[in-house]
C-alpha cells in the first residue's frame, strides 16, 4: 500500500510536534511505502530537512505557496481566455457559493495558462469586481481587487502542483494540504484521511486576528478562504480524525459529518523515556524548570520568560532550560535574547536543538506557555519522565493535565494564556514542594501510560488504513 502524508509548514523542515507525529507514523508503519508531499514558502527551502528520513519514506515532493510562474503566457499580447464553464466554476470558488471544485481541478491540472496572466486578466477581473459589487461595493476597489490576488496566488499555486499517484492521500491539516488531498482523490478516484492536530481554520483566524499586515475587514476576507479550504476538505474527506472530544466536537460545527470524525490521540514512545540520567553536580542547589519548544511567538517565550524573572526575585534557585531551536523565527528568537539581558534575569539557558533525554532526567518540572496547542507531545513526554507539568490552557492541556474520570489525578498546573502573574505563581507553588512534584509526576506517568502510548496510536490508525486499504486488496497488520 502506498500512503501519500501531506504536510504544511513541518515536516521534514522543522522540528515540533506535527512533525514529530509524521515521522514516528511513517516509522510506526514499516512494511507501507509513504510519500510526503509537503508544502513550504518558496524554493529557498528546498531540500533542508532536518530529520533523518526512514528507508519506507521513499519520495519527498514540495509543493510551494510562492513560486516562479512556470505557465505558458499567450503570444501577441493576448490574455488567458477561460472557458464558460472554467469560467462559472472559477466565479463560484471566488463568490463562495456551491463551488465547483471538480472542475477547478481539472482546469488547473489540466491546463497549461500562466497563473499570474490569469490573476492580471479580463476573465479574473469581471470575477472580482461582481464579488466586489454583491459584497463590498463601499470599499476602495483597487485594495479590494490586488487583495484578492495576493488571496489567490499561492492556492492556484497549489492548484497546479502535479501529485504522486496513492492509495490513500493522509492529510496532516485542512488548509492548503485538504485542497491538495482533495485533489489527488479525485484525480486518482483513492481514498481521503483528515487527521487534524490543531483545527486549522481557527489557528489561521486566530492568527489573522493579531496579524498586524492585514486590516479590518480584510482580515475576514481572508479568514472567509481558509473556512472555504477546510469545508472542501471535510466534504471530500472519507475519514476525519482529531486527537480529542473538543476538537472533533469543533469539525462538526464547522461542517464535517460526524459519522466521519474520530478521536486517535497521540502516542509516545514511553519506554524511550525510561531511566533517563539525573541531576549532575552542575545542577546542585537548582531547582531546574524545562521548556521543550521551537523559540517562536506561538510558543510565547516572552511570557515565559517575565514570569520565570518575578518567579527568580523571590526564588534565587530557580533554573530555566528552554530547549529547542532558534532558527525558525531569528528575529523573534532575538527578541528573546534581548529580553533575558534587559531584565537582567540570571540562570536562563537556551540549549538550542538537544536530545531531551540527556536533559529531561535532569528537570524538576516542565512548562509550556503556547498560545494554541492540538495535544502536545512534550506534554506527554514530560510525563514518561515522570515530570509535573505547568500548561496554558489551550487545546488539550486542561484534559492533560486533570484527565477526564480516568483516576490519575492532576499532574501539573494549569494557567490562562499570557498572564504573567498566574505564570509566575504556579513557577513558585511548583517550586516549593518537592513532594508535590513527585506525585503530580506520577500522576502524568500513570495518564500518558494508560492512553498515550505510542501503540495505541498506531493500534487505532492501523484499523483505518486497513479500512481504506482492503479496498485495494491490502492488509496492513
Amino acid at each position: 500500500m502506498r500512503v501519500c502524508l501531506i504536510a504544511e509548514g513541518c515536516y521534514p523542515y522543522v522540528v515540533g510536534g506535527v512533525s514529530s507525529w509524521i515521522h514516528s507514523m511513517i516509522k510506526s508503519f514499516p512494511d507501507i511505502e509513504f510519500v510526503v508531499t509537503a508544502i513550504v514558502a518558496n524554493r529557498s527551502q528546498s531540500g533542508k530537512f532536518v530529520y533523518e528520513l526512514p528507508d519506507n519514506l521513499v519520495e519527498v515532493y514540495e509543493a510551494y505557496l510562492d513560486d516562479y510562474d512556470w505557465g505558458h503566457k499567450p503570444k501577441h499580447g493576448k490574455r488567458t481566455k477561460l472557458k464558460v464553464r472554467e469560467y462559472n466554476a472559477l466565479k463560484s470558488m471566488v463568490i463562495n457559493e456551491n463551488v465547483d471544485w471538480d472542475t477547478i481541478f481539472e482546469m488547473f491540472q489540466k491546463g497549461k495558462f500562466s497563473i499570474d496572466d490569469l490573476l492580471m486578466g479580463a476573465d479574473f477581473f469581471s470575477i472580482v469586481k461582481e464579488v466586489y459589487q454583491q459584497k463590498y461595493p463601499y470599499i476602495t476597489f483597487s485594495d479590494f481587487l490586488w487583495t484578492m490576488r495576493s488571496i489567490y496566488l499561492p492556492l492556484f499555486l497549489i492548484l497546479k502542483t502535479p501529485m504522486p499517484k496513492a492509495d490513500i492521500y493522509h492529510c496532516v491539516a485542512t488548509g492548503y494540504a485538504g485542497v491538495l488531498g482533495s485533489m489527488a482523490q479525485k484525480q486518482y478516484n483513492s481514498w481521503l484521511l483528515i487527521s487534524e492536530h490543531g483545527i486549522y481554520t481557527r489557528e489561521r483566524e486566530e492568527e489573522l486576528l493579531k496579524a498586524t499586515w492585514v486590516k479590518g475587514l480584510y482580515k475576514n476576507i481572508w479568514i472567509e478562504q481558509f473556512h472555504k479550504m477546510s469545508t472542501l476538505a471535510y466534504e471530500r474527506a472519507d475519514i476525519v480524525t482529531s486527537l480529542f472530544e473538543h476538537a472533533r466536537e469543533l469539525q462538526i460545527g464547522m461542517g464535517c459529518l460526524e459519522e466521519k470524525t474520530r478521536v486517535t490521540p497521540n502516542g509516545i514512545d514511553v519506554e524511550r523515556l525510561a531511566n533517563l540520567p539525573g541531576k549532575t553536580e552542575e545542577d546542585e542547589g537548582y531547582i531546574n524548570i524545562g521548556a521543550v519548544l521551537r523559540v517562536s511567538p506561538i510558543k510565547d517565550v516572552k511570557t515565559m520568560i517575565r514570569a520565570f524573572s518575578f518567579a527568580k526575585e523571590e526564588n534565587h534557585h530557580l533554573k530555566l532550560w528552554i530547549m529547542g531551536p532558534c532558527d525558525e523565527d531569528e528575529a523573534y528568537a532575538k527578541e528573546c535574547f534581548d529580553l533575558v539581558e534587559a531584565l537582567q534575569v540570571k540562570d536562563v539557558i537556551f540549549t538550542g536543538r538537544v536530545d531531551i533525554r540527556e536533559y529531561l532526567g535532569r528537570m524538576d518540572f516542565t512548562i509550556l506557555t503556547s498560545i494554541s496547542e492540538g495535544q502536545p507531545l512534550t506534554i506527554l513526554e514530560s510525563y514518561a519522565a515522570h515530570k509535573p507539568v505547568i500548561a496554558t490552557d489551550v487545546g488539550n492541556c486542561r484534559e492533560l493535565i486533570y484527565g477526564v474520570n480516568d483516576g490519575c489525578g492532576t499532574a501539573g498546573i494549569l494557567t490562562h494564556i499570557m498572564n504573567v502573574g498566574e505564570l509566575s505563581a504556579a513557577i513558585l507553588e511548583m517550586s516549593r514542594s518537592k513532594q508535590q512534584r513527585l506525585e503530580m509526576g506520577e500522576c502524568g506517568y500513570r495518564r500518558v501510560n494508560k492512553k498515550y502510548r505510542i501503540q495505541q496510536m498506531k493500534a487505532a490508525y492501523e484499523e483505518i488504513y486497513n479500512e481504506l486499504g482492503r479496498e485495494y486488496g491490502y492488509d496492513v497488520m
